[in-house]
């Protein structure tokens, strides 16, 4: 009898135990083709999966190629709440300033921002941590003379006063972009340090952006 009383309760104990486990955090990358491409070997969201560890946070991808923020707006109930989430990283902005160029179709500024407090508002309203990030990059000169730095500066500046005024963090990958480029770029190239194509990410720019990333979620854990 004794034996049996000593087995249930050391059951009972495993059981407790188990249920104390905690649960890995579960991130979702909300973005465009940029996210898209990170959940590729060897992309930001691959890389941060061997930075973190793996039985305390679950990284999933939800980037779709040329998607603005409304695009986020309309599609987050199905490609990120339903995933119910613990955090989502927000990286958008780019196509909302580079579509102006080269399709016309990009954001203007007040509808840039409505939406994408709006979509704060609404992970905020099912719980979900939010993490801001400003677009990167549309060219790498460091002078000033890419064609669209004015505006995307701009945007910037729009996801910075955002994430201030809901007491988010935030990822400043603009800044953080400059800065390297400032450093690593001394032939003022527009493409080739961080980047293909101006925009999208090459090996050292998606180590880059997982470094950058990796210090706010281990932060805001």
């Amino acid at each position: 009898m004794k034996l049996f009383v000593r087995l249930f309760v050391v059951l009972v104990a495993v059981g407790l135990l188990a249920m104390t486990v905690a649960k890995p955090t579960r991130i979702v990358f909300f973005g465009d083709s940029i996210t898209q491409a990170g959940v590729k070997p060897g992309g930001y969201i691959d890389k941060l999966k061997s930075m973190l560890p793996s039985d305390q946070y679950e990284l999933i991808g939800a980037g779709i190629g040329g998607n603005k923020i409304y695009d986020l707006f309309l599609r987050m109930d199905e490609d990120v709440i339903a995933q119910k989430p613990d955090v989502v990283v927000i990286w958008v902005g780019v196509n909302d300033v580079w579509h102006k160029a080269t399709s016309g179709t990009g954001t203007d500024p007040d509808k840039f921002v409505r939406f994408y407090e709006a979509v704060v508002k609404k992970l905020q309203a099912a719980n979900i941590r939010v993490v801001l990030c400003t677009p990167a990059a549309i060219g790498e000169k460091t002078d000033m003379t890419n064609q669209q730095d004015g505006d995307l500066n701009q945007y910037s500046q729009f996801i910075r006063t955002i994430a201030k005024q809901y007491n988010l963090p935030l990822v400043d990958l603009r800044k953080a972009f400059l800065d390297y480029n400032l450093k690593n770029n001394p032939e003022n190239k527009d493409r080739g340090v961080l980047t293909t194509d101006r925009v999208h990410l090459n090996d050292a720019g998606n180590l880059f952006v997982a470094e950058q990333m990796q210090k706010v979620l281990t932060a805001t854990k």
